[in-house]
């Protein structure tokens, strides 16, 4: 039987159709959706083209990667098992059986030892070790392999220190892998940011219709509504103005990048784009440097507390910095804890210790960590050789010398030494001023105005040339200038290249010879510089008249030093101070002064001369240039050339410890710095120290950049603060072991007693001890010298006659030697004749001669003990 279906007919429907209105109106509606799907093509299409052309190459801009020095292991060395496990983690090392191994090598703890195993991009990539540590210290180092032979010293892998920023952007980056980013860190900051962001398509279109009316409502742009998807478009396409035709472009790419990638690599391009603050002049880029910058460590090793704090400061950085609100950035993570609680990836108790937990920020010192000055100096160094896309673009590594230890060391000391300068430049700058007249006036205190003082520190290795630490101001963010590199006059510092060429005549055969002991007169003097006479004067014009050398050198008198220098000819002086890198000097009395120009880094490469047996090395700051995978492309090494004998060089060494035992830098012992150490004040417009150790060298300079005077001692300003450092530097591992200084053969130390100049005995135990190139030494000793030289009336009434000091070196030589004659304490003083032969004296000369000297002698009575022991000014 058939079946009839009857089909309704929408007869009205029909009949709306046929309107004319109606049909106009259906018409006007296909043709603007005609219209919007052209317009929504064609910008799809565009935007689609963009985000191929921006996302098929290297997404972000690679960067060369600065690293420091390798820190060495050695047996005996102070050490802790998990301290090494710390910084290995730093280096980029995982833990055996972790997951994610690290291709730079893994490490595994074991009964008070520690296994480490450089991988395939390791520094070394060779065999590892095993490093046994026992009640502190290193016992035993075994290597791992076949041979398992023991080591005497191993080196760890070198530590990341930064990326060789853009110099355009300034900015700082730590490129992360999505594995790399912890989950603790997913949950924080898709809490706060976007809830949903693991479900929907790229855009929350609830969330945004929200923020809207928001806006709407309250006639403001505040509400953003933007999903991670749309941050990163905005990032990588767009502006951050708000406007409505830039969020439907910011809907449309989102949705692109929804299609093209996965959530995944969506989260880890938004990882790495996210705007995280200001670190001194650069800017904060990704979680990664953030974890560094805040916190000091990699971002796989941040807590809750420490995701919940960087999740929260993504919507206002600068607003929310924990290091200038902490307040605020304290009650932003306590919101983000609560948003992981509502959004249920965590519970409440652990919301409720988290928020418990103070906030452990790294310190906030910039060169402590980066070491921005030295970093600036590797950049230009490099450009030099390297063209910038070549260095960055190919990922290359640069193995640097520094070492962060000491680096952290040196940052620490300039924080506190520059915060005694600017107390003692304030105490220069206060006045009291009185205001008004008669029974009104005033008294008010008022501190001028003036420059701020600025401050450089260098150290390096004085046997190797490695430039290990280096602050070039005060502030990197304040101030770029890199004053470790900026020539000033030296001042004092230069005055042992003028006692080092006077010592240098023993090995010359050149007249005259000087030793430590040689008298020098410290009198007001006038000096021929061509046309002009130049007149120095001594600080706080006093003057010392007969001294030994080593009281002039260790308490830095001028008219003594001047002396010297017209002596042994200031062309001599000027050529050894230019092999030891000194280019600027003049052969001018005023050389001697440290009149002329050199920078902090020059200074200590010259003073390697003295630190390292007359040799001076050159500094370098790179060791090694390598591509991405470790090739090596070009090793550095340190250029050496032999300017002094090493018995010039020890002898003077010597004479720089008194400087700091009993001469203007005393200071730093009185600081707690008791390790034998060698060094010396600077005074100009400037203040400066240099001084060294078995195995430090460091130079401190402090002063104005409009080069206006700075009023204060070299010992008062740069002193304390190589003193702060050099007592940090010292309780580190590999600086901790410093050795008395060694003489080299042809070197004579002998016991000098402070009252005669002359050897000591155990009859004058009052002494100290000076050294000697062989053959200039001194034979008299101190009870010959103190034989009975009195005249009759001393000898009737018991009087002690006054020991005849040596003779103060003379300007003119005498004529044709017949072998090497040396100025020395031994040599009489009597008056001579016109042939250089001893006058003999009469009758009554020898009676009365001595009360003659009496008299003509008397006002220098009170000058110092000619041994130049005592306490000076």
């Amino acid at each position: 039987m058939a079946i009839k279906i009857k089909i309704p007919r929408f007869k009205g429907f029909r009949n709306s159709l046929s309107h004319p209105v109606v049909r106009a109106a259906v018409a006007s509606f296909i043709i603007i959706c005609t219209i919007l799907f052209g317009v929504f093509s064609y910008y799809y299409i565009k935007y689609q083209k963009i985000v191929d052309k921006r996302m098929s190459g290297q997404i972000f801009a690679n960067t060369a990667k600065i690293y420091a020095q390798p820190r060495g292991v050695r047996v005996g060395q102070k050490a802790d098992i998990r301290e090494i496990a710390n910084y290995l983690r730093h280096a980029g090392y995982t833990e055996e059986g972790e997951q994610g191994k690290s291709k730079l090598g893994t490490y595994k703890l074991l009964n008070a030892a520690i296994e480490v195993k450089p991988g395939s991009d390791s520094y070394y990539n060779s065999e590892g070790a095993v490093v046994r540590v026992h009640e502190g210290k290193v016992e035993k180092i075994a290597a791992l392999g076949d041979s398992k032979d023991e080591l005497s010293a191993y080196q760890l892998e070198p530590q990341l220190v930064t990326g060789l920023f853009d110099g355009q952007q300034r900015a700082k980056q730590r490129l992360v892998k999505y594995d790399d980013v912890p989950k603790v860190m997913v949950d924080a900051v898709t809490s706060i940011e976007d809830r949903r962001f693991f479900h929907h398509n790229g855009v929350n279109y609830w969330r945004l219709m929200k923020a809207g009316w928001i806006d709407l409502r309250e006639g403001g742009k505040q509400q953003g509504g933007s999903t991670i998807t749309m941050q990163v478009a905005r990032g990588f396409f767009l502006t951050r103005e708000k406007k409505i035709k830039r969020k439907m472009i910011e809907i449309l790419i989102s949705i692109e990048l929804e299609q093209r990638f996965s959530k995944k690599q969506i989260f880890e391009l938004y990882a790495n784009q996210v705007d995280m603050g200001q670190r001194g002049s650069f800017t904060i880029t990704g979680f990664g440097e953030a974890a560094q910058a805040y916190f000091s460590k990699d971002l796989k090793d941040i807590t809750l507390p420490e995701a919940a704090l960087l999740a929260g400061m993504i919507q206002a950085p600068s607003y929310l910095s924990p290091y200038r609100h902490p307040e605020r950035a304290m009650e932003r993570r306590n919101l983000v804890l609560e948003s992981m609680v509502e959004n249920e990836v965590l519970s409440r108790a652990q919301a409720d210790a988290a928020k418990a937990t103070p906030l452990k920020l790294a310190p906030q010192n910039v060169e402590a960590s980066d070491a921005p000055y030295f970093v600036d100096l590797i950049r230009e160094q490099l450009l030099s050789k390297y063209a910038e896309d070549d260095l960055n673009g190919a990922g290359y590594r640069i193995y640097t010398t520094l070492d962060p230890a000491l680096q952290k060391a040196a940052a620490e000391a300039v924080a506190v030494g520059i915060s005694e300068v600017d107390k003692q430049v304030t105490k220069l700058r206060t006045r009291k001023v009185k205001i008004g007249k008669g029974k009104n006036a005033k008294t008010e205190t008022r501190i001028l105005s003036g420059p701020t003082p600025q401050v450089a520190l260098v150290a390096l290795d004085p046997h190797t040339g490695d430039m290990l630490a280096l602050v070039g101001g005060r502030n990197y963010g304040y101030s770029q200038l890199n004053h470790a590199t900026a020539k000033r006059p030296t001042g004092s510092i230069f005055k042992p290249f003028v006692y080092a060429t006077a010592v240098n005549n023993a090995l010359t055969g050149d007249q005259p010879v000087l030793t430590p002991a040689s008298l020098v007169d410290d009198s007001p003097g006038a000096y021929s510089n061509g046309d002009e006479i130049y007149t120095p004067k001594n600080y706080k014009d006093e003057y010392k008249g007969q001294v030994s050398a080593q009281y002039a050198l260790q308490m830095s008198l001028n008219n003594a030093t001047v002396k010297v220098a017209e002596m042994v000819g200031y062309d001599k002086v000027a050529a050894l101070a230019k092999s030891a890198g000194i280019s600027s000097v003049k052969a001018t009395p005023a050389m001697a002064l440290g009149a002329y120009d050199a920078s902090p880094m020059e200074m200590a490469a010259a003073y390697t001369v003295f630190s390292n047996g007359g040799q001076r090395i050159t500094p370098i700051m790179v060791k090694s240039v390598r591509d991405a995978t470790g090739n090596v492309l070009e090793d550095f090494q340190a250029q050496k050339n032999q300017v002094l004998d090493p018995r010039v060089a020890y002898v003077v060494t010597t004479m720089l410890q008194g400087v700091i035992n009993n001469g203007t830098a005393a200071g730093v012992r009185s600081r707690g710095f008791t390790a034998p150490a060698a060094g010396k004040t600077g005074s100009s417009h400037d203040a400066w120290f240099a001084g060294f150790t078995s195995n430090l060298l460091c130079i401190v300079w402090v002063g104005y950049d409009d080069y206006s005077d700075i009023k204060l001692s070299g010992s008062a300003l740069a002193a304390p603060v190589w003193a702060e450092f050099m007592k940090r530097a010292i309780a580190l591992p590999n600086y901790s072991d410093v050795k008395p200084f060694s003489p080299p053969s042809g070197v004579v130390q002998l016991s000098i007693d402070k009252v005669t100049n002359t050897v000591a005995t155990p009859a004058c135990p009052n002494d100290y001890v000076m050294a000697f190139i062989e053959g200039t030494q001194p034979t008299q000793t101190c009870e010959q010298s103190a034989a009975d030289h009195r005249n009759i009336f001393q000898k009737i009434f018991g009087m002690e006659a006054k020991p005849n000091p040596p003779p103060v070196v003379s300007n003119t030589p005498p004529a044709a030697p017949a072998q090497k004659p040396v100025v020395s304490a031994q040599e009489s003083s009597d008056e001579k004749d016109d042939q250089g032969k001893p006058k003999k004296k009469g009758f009554f000369g020898r009676i009365f001669g001595s009360i003659k000297g009496d008299n003509k002698d008397k006002d220098k009575d009170k000058r110092p003990a000619p041994s130049g022991a005592g306490p000076g000014p």
